[in-house]
């Protein structure tokens, strides 16, 4: 983990309650006069876990093993000189570490829908839709072949329907709560593999966002998205009406656009770079050829935190990002 003492202040000294004070480096973000008293303090809670407290502004933050790394925190580590990209790495490697309970009540949590400004008509699921049990076994071992549990989102089967269709995993789409349309996967040799009910403008993926969440990670493909609680097109372009509602999500957090590592890709990308997102495409071998394969490899955190810090947001110029990208692709 992070060791917070390295990166305070030189100037600083231990209390008899085990406070470590020094000049807080809040304040003046607070809209407060600069500390000069030693008014910041830390103190450990064990190893890893820590709190602060400024007595002068009163801003106040912790950090706790197994929790993400909260805004506060966020602001006080950037504060102390901590890189972007460190803080990253101690959210998503803080998570390694959580205990049954704290999933548990991750489950359970109600996601906060981040407001589009956008409506769509409610769609009725196919006759007979029901929710995959764990005696479905050919469903279930197709999900945890690609590393997904059967209760993990809401999937759903039509086991009596008629010829293809009871083969199929139905993927419902929804926008704040509400059935808005479909995906069917297939699970025999015929294609189409999928079929999409999406009404213009979709995104996939929407209410499994957090609004306390920085990023917002957007993929292609629906299983993509499950994998790693992101956002998905459903395509391999960004629609001018999704476009809309991703430069609105812009506005308070990052985009970050993962193409699949195909030609197709190129086009996502492309677009990407036309609305100003980031784009990120991962060091991830010649066999993986999407987040759902890097997720297999590698695991789900360790996957954001590869899409994280090889995203393209620093580079100023558009051209620059797709020289940047070319070779990755040519190789495909």
């Amino acid at each position: 983990m992070l060791d917070i003492l390295s990166f305070l202040p030189h100037k600083r000294k231990q209390t008899n309650s085990g406070w470590i004070s020094f000049n807080a480096v809040c304040c003046t973000h607070n809209g407060e006069s600069q500390d000069k008293r030693g008014r910041g303090g830390v103190i450990l809670s064990n190893t890893d876990d820590w709190s602060y407290h400024c007595f002068n502004c009163n801003f106040k933050t912790r950090f706790q093993l197994g929790k993400p790394v909260s805004v506060n925190t966020r602001k006080l580590l950037g504060w102390l000189g901590v890189s972007t990209v460190e803080i990253d790495w101690l959210s998503l490697e803080s998570l390694r570490h959580r205990g049954l309970g704290d999933l548990a009540s991750e489950r359970n949590e109600e996601s906060k829908i981040i407001s589009a400004n956008i409506t769509f008509n409610k769609v009725q699921l196919p006759n007979g839709s029901r929710n995959i049990r764990s005696t479905d076994c050919r469903f279930v071992d197709y999900l945890a072949g690609r590393g997904l549990k059967y209760n993990q989102y809401n999937f759903m089967i039509t086991p009596n329907g008629k010829f293809r269709n009871k083969n199929r995993i139905i993927i419902p789409y929804t926008h704040g709560g509400v059935i808005v349309g479909y995906t069917s996967r297939f699970l025999d040799n015929n294609l189409p593999k999928y079929l999409n009910e999406q009404q213009p403008g979709y995104i996939f993926g929407l209410d499994l966002q957090k609004s306390n969440w920085k990023y917002v990670i957007v993929v292609e493909g629906v299983l993509d998205a499950i994998s790693i609680n992101g956002m998905a097109v459903l395509h391999n372009k960004i629609s001018d009406k999704q476009a809309k509602q991703l430069m609105r999500l812009a506005q308070e957090k990052e985009v970050i656009v993962v193409p699949d590592h195909d030609k197709a890709g190129k086009k996502l990308v492309d677009d990407a770079v036309k609305y100003g997102f980031s784009v990120s495409t991962p060091l991830w071998g010649n066999d993986i050829k999407d987040v759902n394969d890097a997720v297999l490899v590698n695991g789900k955190i360790a996957t954001i935190l590869d899409i994280i810090t090889h995203r393209n947001n620093g580079v100023k110029s558009k051209l620059a990002i797709k020289l940047k990208l070319r070779k990755k692709f040519e190789r495909i």
